[in-house]
């Protein structure tokens, strides 16, 4: 119990914590202006039922998942859109005993659906978006974690304040979608390899938290879209080969074990239904191409002006500072290069979002390299810049404030 504690006085909400809590709060705040200006929508009621009856019953039809049939383009988008509609059906259904009969949401002997609850339960949309926002907070987080772990205070806040003011994620955020759950574990995963090779440069008992935490990063890009598990795989492999001197030897056997786990989730997720389970790999979701046009299309969008001025002042600085073309900030920039000119052909998905917390994170740390130069002042008042750049034309792209 005394090493319990220990760990936990080791958590300090400090100044640097206290400022990143503040961006987490402006990009909270903007998810909600969002979700209060959006109305519901056919794709949002499919994501409601769909997601009620993974949780709450099998499909009507016989040979099916559910009504939606066997979902195979993220089914943890589902599982998180049905969720705080199940609980909050509960609850309702709790409360009804407390009720007059005519006022019960549940009237006696009848299933009452999402579609049928909309007058009733006026926060729906609400409810459907809050997991999805949440895991924007997570993903942020993350982000500043890293950054400011390998980088310091300054690139932290520079990479978190960027992604915070990121239409894009905010639109993926505030909207039942599997890509921003498949973002936070392609990253997650990214990054807990890197943690992982670290690791195994120290004594085994510290790799076996990493390589769970591994499994869980994995399992979440693989549940959100099955494309994703591959490309993970792929990327954080090629990372530990790169760090793991010594140990590359085991750096397949790892990967691999924790993909085994990861299409264990996946199983789990599906309840354990291997017809379900199954039409995941027969059908196309797991293609990919290349294409530059993603690319072409986010760089020149008004709205990301400021991250794309920060993505060109950094591949300057990184092409013209010998000090910055280390593993720290290569690591990020090939993760993003290869994310961004993929595309997913089989069902819908946005490898491009995928890659953005690795841009940022590659600022971040190209960004830091400036603030440490012969000019940092010059260095900050520019990153300063472009982050109010980008927050203008992110809040000017808010819905009714002009």
């Amino acid at each position: 119990m005394t090493h319990r504690f220990a760990r936990l006085r080791r958590f300090h909400f400090n100044l640097p914590q206290r400022i990143a809590a503040g961006l987490l709060a402006l990009f909270l705040a903007q998810g909600l202006w969002l979700t209060a200006h959006q109305t519901l929508s056919d794709r949002d009621y499919q994501y409601a039922r769909c997601g009620r009856e993974v949780w709450e019953r099998p499909s009507p039809l016989a040979g099916y998942f559910t009504s939606c049939g066997n979902i195979h383009d993220g089914i943890l988008a589902y599982r998180v859109a049905g969720l705080p509609l199940t609980l909050n059906l509960l609850s309702e259904r709790g409360l009804d005993m407390l009720r007059k009969p005519e006022d019960r949401v549940v009237q006696a002997g009848g299933q009452v659906s999402t579609w049928e609850l909309r007058h009733q339960l006026t926060h729906i949309l609400f409810l459907l978006r809050l997991p999805f926002l949440l895991a924007g907070c997570v993903l942020g987080g993350g982000l500043w974690w890293v950054t400011r772990r390998l980088y310091g205070n300054f690139a932290g806040y520079t990479a978190l304040a960027l992604y915070c003011f990121s239409p894009a994620i905010l639109k993926a955020s505030v909207a039942p979608d599997p890509d921003i759950l498949a973002a936070l574990g392609v990253y997650g995963g990214v990054y807990t390899c890197i943690g992982v090779a670290h690791a195994m440069q120290g004594p085994r008992r510290k790799w076996r938290p990493r390589i769970l935490l591994l499994t869980v990063t994995f399992g979440i890009a693989a549940s959100a879209h099955v494309a994703a598990l591959p490309v993970v795989a792929l990327l954080g492999f090629l990372a530990m080969l790169w760090v793991a001197e010594g140990r590359r030897s085991q750096v397949l056997p790892i990967v691999l074990l924790a993909a085994a786990g990861a299409l264990l989730m996946v199983f789990a997720c599906y309840g354990f239904s291997p017809d379900a389970f199954s039409y995941m790999f027969r059908s196309a979701a797991g293609f990919l191409w290349f294409s530059l046009d993603p690319a072409r299309r986010f760089f020149t969008s008004l709205p990301n002006a400021g991250l794309t001025v920060a993505a060109a002042a950094a591949a300057v600085l990184y092409l013209g500072l010998r000090r910055s073309r280390y593993f720290g900030n290569t690591a990020p920039l090939l993760c993003a290069l290869v994310l961004f000119v993929l595309v997913a052909t089989g069902v819908r998905g946005t490898p491009w979002l995928w890659a953005l917390p690795f841009l940022l994170t590659f600022v971040g740390g190209v960004f830091a390299d400036a603030y440490e130069g012969p000019r940092h002042r010059l260095a900050l008042a520019a990153a300063g810049a472009i982050v109010l750049l980008q927050a203008v034309f992110c809040v000017l792209s808010l819905p009714g404030l002009l």
